[in-house]
């Protein structure tokens, strides 16, 4: 499940069956919500639908959102959140490697990614937890905070980035990249009606 957007302040939340490819539920929505997830949801599942597994990206509350459901984190909008972090052209070296880090995720098993990770954090600890101090207000910081936040991401998410290799009888995808490709085909089909509007 996932939303696109055409514009600011209007989007199509869809959700798929990733195993018949069938669309189970659409809504237009301003602004996409937790809430506006567990409804679609609990719209599906009175119609029968069992719901048996949720791969969706990392928005905050969206992951927990039901206990009792595999959810799976999409690792492309894992690995998009990273690259925004660090860019795509790093000029720290700590960042050139957790970029490099970061790229084997969709291609990797769990424990060979988890690996790669820790051993970037041993190398660059330090340089990690490096503070400054402000020269205005006398209190410190972290100095690449971006950085921090790139790895901490990883580290915070990592429970629910390889959830599709715990429950392989359910074969879930381990990204939203066939709702992406909806998406992408129904952009391009409006860019060739350019005298479209919203209303």
């Amino acid at each position: 499940m996932d939303t696109t957007y055409f514009g600011r302040s209007f989007g199509v939340m869809v959700f798929k069956d990733s195993l018949s490819g069938e669309f189970l539920y659409t809504c237009y929505v301003k602004h996409e919500t937790n809430a506006l997830y567990a409804k679609g949801l609990e719209i599906i599942g009175a119609r029968g639908i069992k719901i048996q597994s949720i791969i969706c990206d990392g928005r905050k509350g969206l992951l927990t959102l039901y206990k009792d459901i595999p959810t799976q984190m999409c690792q492309f909008h894992q690995v998009q959140i990273v690259l925004r972090y660090l860019t795509r052209k790093p000029k720290q070296q700590a960042g050139v490697e957790l970029r490099k880090v970061a790229l084997t995720l969709t291609k990797s098993s769990k424990s060979e990614f988890e690996h790669r990770l820790d051993r970037w954090y041993i190398k660059w600890e330090n340089y990690l937890n490096e503070r400054s101090r402000s020269a205005i207000t006398g209190k410190s910081y972290y100095t690449h905070k971006k950085l921090r936040s790139a790895y901490l991401s990883l580290k915070r998410n990592m429970p629910y980035l390889f959830v599709f290799e715990k429950y392989t009888e359910l074969n879930m995808p381990n990204t939203t990249n066939a709702l992406d490709g909806s998406f992408s085909d129904l952009k391009n089909k409006l860019r060739n009606h350019n005298g479209l509007n919203l209303s």
